[in-house]
């Protein structure tokens, strides 16, 4: 049997990893060491890689949903003699509540499978492989718990019926009747060391595991603008893609999932982008709250550590790790055959220049949280304006981070102004009076660049790069960075075109061969139009994307136009983020036709940033 279609999964989150399970129960994805970690059960990408199943025997259908305010997860499967539920969660540290969820996971996954009428035959399928299915394990049954070793990991299984230890596996057959209950429990731990796998009682994970995201939710339900409900869940999501320890938010739980199917741009995003941070933070901001926004600009500024020469790093691990070298796992066939899968992202080695205006955008966004501003802040952000008048002359990977060139990508020259407008904007805080004339003189420099070398008169459009003629959906991060004005001849202009040349029913490609509509790049064409003054037509692009997340609300990064099917890394916590930031956009434009004043609160903050992996 194999791994269901990237929609077809449901998302587990614990604060350190990911579960992937799909609508036929099974489990299909999971690292529990963290979630950059080698997985247990990797079916998603081979079917040889691992899999936990609990299904019905025979035909069935089935229907899912989260519970209320959490991201438990419950399946009920229907056949022709009766009706089974399947309640999935990942444990929260027991007690846990509100901000403190996910900062220290037991590392437990617990099913808990209900007869809801008739009986119904079901099959326990229980076949773990490590190291990304590199690694059978040793199965021993030893009065009811059943221990997995291998490699670099452990596993033990807890359950409530016997089951039959093979040597690839182990295998339940039980008739489930109205009114029973069976609980199943599978802990993860180091190989070496004093601790055990924990296998606490399955209904107290869920129990605790509902209680915990909805003290969460409870602390974020501020947000009152237009789309309410798929911006809460979408914070959720945001939130399970949170690396509690640390705050940082990785940008997929997943690796190698493909942007075509049978293609090679597979890359591992497991990780935390520095091109993320200024539109993650609006995001919290807008749909969370400032605690999760500080945490995250603490993190990356103990990540980035004093800059020096070297080229300003643009991605990090979940600690802050700078080599996240990169290297293929022969052995994996890959999702619907596309290879290579890969662990690892060798973008790190690249220059992206834009990422200095990330993360001055994003102090600018928490200026008032850094006030004072402490020295080490102080010359973080110094040393990144001063790269920015350096570097803004240099070609770069850009943002989609291209391995076969550097080019004059006009996103980067943008954002490198954006550092240095926001530098100009602090400016005491940050620098004596020449430091603040030498960045608003190099800004200037960048705007007349821009304008001049961006513009194409031909196509009527802003392009990707200096004297192109390529389409590039990234220049609509303009007026979402205040560079010009949504309203802008040029900027309307562009985003006719772009709209017209890369987008089908609200879907919008990044460039004329893209193999599918990316998810963020719709949402910054809803931003730009709201910001335009059309709300209306904004409102429909928006409705038209957000009806096209799976039945659990997710999205991964792209959408196949003609198809519909979910390609990429997935879930995408910026096709999330760029969701909440889009409804935050439409909802300041209805105040401002409502005659907010300049002055006024906004629902959103000024400026915000894009996010790829690997490009």
């Amino acid at each position: 049997m194999q791994s269901g279609r990237i929609s077809e999964h449901g998302f587990l989150a614990d604060g350190s990893s990911a579960v992937l399970v799909d609508r036929a129960g099974s489990v299909n994805w999971w690292c529990p060491a963290r979630f950059d970690a080698p997985s247990v059960f990797g079916r998603l990408l081979d079917d040889r890689a691992g899999h936990w199943s609990i299904r019905p025997e025979g035909g069935h259908t089935s229907e899912r949903s989260y519970l209320d305010d959490t991201l438990v997860l419950r399946t009920v499967f229907t056949t022709a003699t009766g009706a089974v539920a399947v309640t999935d969660a990942l444990a929260l540290e027991p007690g846990a509540r509100g901000h403190d969820i996910g900062r220290r996971s037991p590392r437990v996954l617990a099913r808990v499978v209900e007869g809801l009428a008739g009986e119904v035959p079901v099959l326990v399928d229980y076949q773990p492989r490590f190291e990304y299915g590199m690694v059978s394990a040793y199965l021993t049954d030893s009065g009811g718990l059943i221990d997995a070793a291998g490699g670099g990991c452990r596993l033990r299984l807890r359950a409530d019926v016997a089951l039959d230890c093979g040597e690839d596996g182990a295998t339940a057959r039980i008739t489930v009747r109205a009114g029973e209950t069976y609980r199943f429990t599978l802990g993860y731990a180091p190989p070496y060391g004093d601790a055990q796998p924990a296998t606490p009682d399955a209904d107290q994970v869920v129990a605790d595991a509902v209680a915990g995201w909805r003290s969460w939710a409870a602390l974020h339900d501020d947000y009152q603008g237009r789309y309410r409900d798929v911006v809460r869940r979408s914070a959720m999501v945001v939130q399970g893609m949170t690396y509690g320890p640390s705050g940082a938010v990785v940008a997929a739980a997943t690796t190698s999932l493909p942007e075509q199917l049978g293609g090679d741009r597979n890359y591992d995003y497991r990780f935390v982008w520095v091109r993320d941070f200024s539109l993650t933070l609006q995001a919290l901001w807008l749909a969370a709250c400032p605690d999760e926004a500080n945490r995250q600009f603490s993190w990356v500024g103990r990540a980035m550590g004093r800059i020096g020469d070297e080229p300003v790093p643009i991605m990090y691990g979940l600690d802050g790790e700078r080599d996240l070298t990169e290297h293929a796992l022969d052995h994996l066939s890959g999702y619907d055959g596309s290879r290579p899968v890969l662990v690892g992202n060798d973008a790190w080695r690249q220059r992206q220049t834009d990422v200095l205006g990330e993360i001055l955008d994003a102090a600018w966004l928490m200026r008032y949280y850094l006030d004072p501003m402490s020295p080490d802040v102080r010359h973080l952000l110094r040393a990144l304006a001063d790269r920015a008048v350096s570097d803004w002359r240099r070609p770069d990977a850009g943002m989609w981070e291209a391995r076969d060139a550097e080019r004059h990508y006009v996103s980067s020259k943008v954002q490198c102004w954006t550092a240095l407008d926001r530098a100009v904007r602090f400016g005491s805080r940050l620098g004596d009076p020449a430091d603040v004339a030498r960045w608003a003189a190099a800004r200037d420099e960048v705007r007349a660049a821009v304008l001049t070398r961006g513009w194409n008169e031909r196509l009527g459009a802003f392009t990707g790069a200096f004297d192109s003629d390529q389409l590039d959906a990234s220049v609509l991060l303009m007026p979402l960075v205040d560079f010009l004005p949504a309203d802008d001849p040029r900027m309307r202009s562009t985003m006719d075109v772009v709209e017209r040349r890369l987008s089908r029913d609200g879907l919008l490609r990044r460039w004329d061969d893209d193999p599918a509509g990316f998810v963020i790049c719709s949402f910054w064409l809803v931003g730009c139009l709201a910001k335009a003054g059309e709300r209306d037509r904004a409102g429909r692009v928006f409705e038209q994307l957000a009806a096209r997340v799976n039945d659990l609300g997710l999205y991964a990064e792209q959408i196949d136009q003609a198809t519909g099917e979910h390609l990429g890394n997935f879930p995408q916590a910026f096709s999330h983020i760029g969701l909440i930031n889009a409804a935050g956009h439409l909802t300041a434009a209805d105040e401002r036709a409502r005659g907010a004043t300049e002055g006024d609160p906004q629902p959103v903050p000024a400026g915000t940033g894009p996010r790829e992996g690997a490009r």
